[in-house]
């Protein structure tokens, strides 16, 4: 019998419902498949803004790796970068620590082993972050009241804060990304409030500089603070002063909704969106929350006009779209769809908030197919049947070899208008490359 990677198609995933996902779609159902396609998604540490990059995302902090050697080993990619020299630092594990727990009594003289020795160096930190695996997961560990331990050894007001890199809750309420973004903020203390002042909360890179700052510049903001232009930890700590915050990744919701408990600082969320329509009713709805007039019609126009040019130029274009790249996969598939364009397959990790998009798929292009890239049939995945001109995607690329591809997964953050312009632009240019 042949061997086939296990696919769905919207209209049927549609059928079934949000609370009947199939399990081959889901990444915490069954064994996980660490393609070439897959090893950023899996691997905090390998690739992208995972969990280690994200915990020290905070300026002058330092990070203390707590893992058996297999764990931390992965981390070399990331600390090689110049701008993370003389940041990370490991406490390893043996297989008594495994068992017994007895590491936990290292930590607090791990950690002020590690300040010492940057202080001697004239790089004394901040902000400690204490990142740990499932082993300890698995033991229970209190890492709050480790933290608490580290801070009261150091007695000079250096931060300790953990940094989860548990794989194991990957599909609970807090995930690791979420998390992490929960413990940076956690670190801001109340401030008064400069009614000028807005942060941008969402990714570890910066937002691309677009029609979202003009907005906010525009309507009298003087400062757009967002935690990756922070060039010091008291520029940093000013974020405290927001009059509010504005969210640009879902996974940052629970960190809006403490600093709002916490700090007074409202929220409100703004979404990726790759439909010229959606976008501009997304900012005339967010303007008329906050208040403020704006214009932004000349984006919108060259958004449209992007879109426009590359319909007139491949009107019967064929799209495969991985999750590695900056943009929703069921977003952007629903948004080609709309403009008149095809999306053969789908190769994403699927969960019910993404039903939103699947559901108005099924209505317009039911025969769009969605692999899990987790999924360990995938294996058996032959791309010779799908009639694809083009894949967006690092892991698409892995997966559709033979024909051209756009990543489109660069540090720095597309959005709103400007995204879907320089998107559409880059489709363009590669498909003419390709074709001339």
């Amino acid at each position: 019998m042949q061997k086939k990677a296990v696919r769905y198609t919207v209209s049927e995933i549609a059928k079934l419902g949000k609370d009947n996902i199939p399990a081959e779609l889901l990444s915490g159902q069954g064994l996980v498949y660490s393609s070439p396609a897959t090893l950023a998604y899996n691997s905090p540490g390998a690739e992208g803004f995972g969990v280690k990059r994200a915990g020290l995302a905070v300026p002058e902090s330092v990070m203390l790796i707590v893992s058996p050697g297999c764990c931390g080993r992965n981390t070399s990619i990331v600390s090689s970068m110049p701008q993370y020299k003389d940041r990370f630092f490991y406490l390893m594990m043996d297989e008594t620590d495994l068992v017994t727990g007895r590491h936990l009594k290292r930590i607090p003289d791990a950690v002020s082993e590690v300040v010492s020795f940057l202080d001697k160096n004239g790089k004394k930190p901040k902000v400690v972050m204490i990142c740990i695996t499932c082993v300890d997961a698995l033991l229970g560990t209190d890492m709050e009241r480790v933290c608490s331990a580290c801070e009261r050894a150091l007695d000079d007001g250096t931060r300790v804060r953990p940094c989860y890199m548990y794989a194991l809750t990957r599909e609970g309420r807090r995930p690791p990304m979420v998390h992490v973004r929960q413990t940076l903020y956690s670190l801001l203390e109340p401030m008064e409030k400069d009614p000028r002042s807005v942060n941008i909360i969402g990714n570890f890179a910066p937002l691309e500089e677009g029609e979202l700052q003009k907005m906010l510049f525009d309507a009298g903001v003087k400062n757009i603070r967002q935690i990756s232009t922070c060039g010091t930890y008291e520029e940093f700590l000013k974020m405290a002063s927001a009059n509010f915050n504005i969210v640009t990744n879902p996974e940052a919701r629970a960190a809006a909704l403490d600093m709002s408990n916490r700090l007074g600082i409202p929220y409100i969320e703004l979404t990726r969106v790759h439909d010229v329509d959606r976008n501009a009713l997304q900012y005339r709805s967010f303007a008329n929350a906050v208040g403020i007039k704006a214009d932004v019609s000349a984006e919108e126009v060259k958004a449209q006009e992007a879109v426009g040019s590359l319909k007139d130029a491949f009107p019967d274009l064929v799209f495969n779209i991985g999750e590695c790249l900056n943009a929703d996969p069921f977003e952007l598939a629903l948004s080609l769809v709309r403009y008149g364009f095809g999306v053969d397959e789908i190769y994403a990790t699927l969960s019910p908030e993404k039903f939103k998009y699947i559901s108005k798929l099924a209505e317009i292009s039911p025969d769009t197919k969605v692999f899990c890239n987790m999924d360990p049939t995938m294996l058996y995945y032959d791309v010779s049947s799908s009639p694809a001109d083009i894949s967006l995607g690092k892991d698409a690329a892995f997966y559709c070899p033979e024909i051209p591809n756009i990543a489109w997964n660069s540090d720095v953050q597309p959005f709103g208008f400007q995204g879907i312009t320089a998107l559409m632009n880059e489709i363009n240019r590669t498909m003419k490359e390709v074709r001339a």
